[in-house]
């Protein structure tokens, strides 16, 4: 899956092999990962290794016909990769 962003703020997802377009406005939200349970470690400097980057985006696919989908995703600190929590109609 790729996530495309413009000015900080998804604006497509690429997911299984076709493109869908965020159609409202997305929400952004960030858990603090039990650091302390995976023992994650990071170099001194490297930067934030605890907290978890969550969108929540309705998508349409292609046109403005398409029906809503609720895209829930999910990046692991240190990780440039974006999972795919969930799908929801509407």
């Amino acid at each position: 899956m790729d996530v495309r962003f413009m000015s900080g703020r998804p604006l497509a997802i690429r997911h299984a092999g076709q493109i869908w377009v965020v159609a409202e406005d997305p929400v952004q939200w960030f858990t603090r990962d039990s650091w302390w349970d995976t023992r994650r470690s990071a170099p001194v400097g490297i930067g934030n290794v605890v907290d978890i980057e969550h969108w929540r985006v309705q998508v349409r696919l292609g046109s403005s016909s398409s029906a809503l989908r609720t895209f829930e995703l999910r990046r692991e600190p240190l990780s440039e990769q974006w999972l795919l929590e969930s799908i929801a109609h509407g």
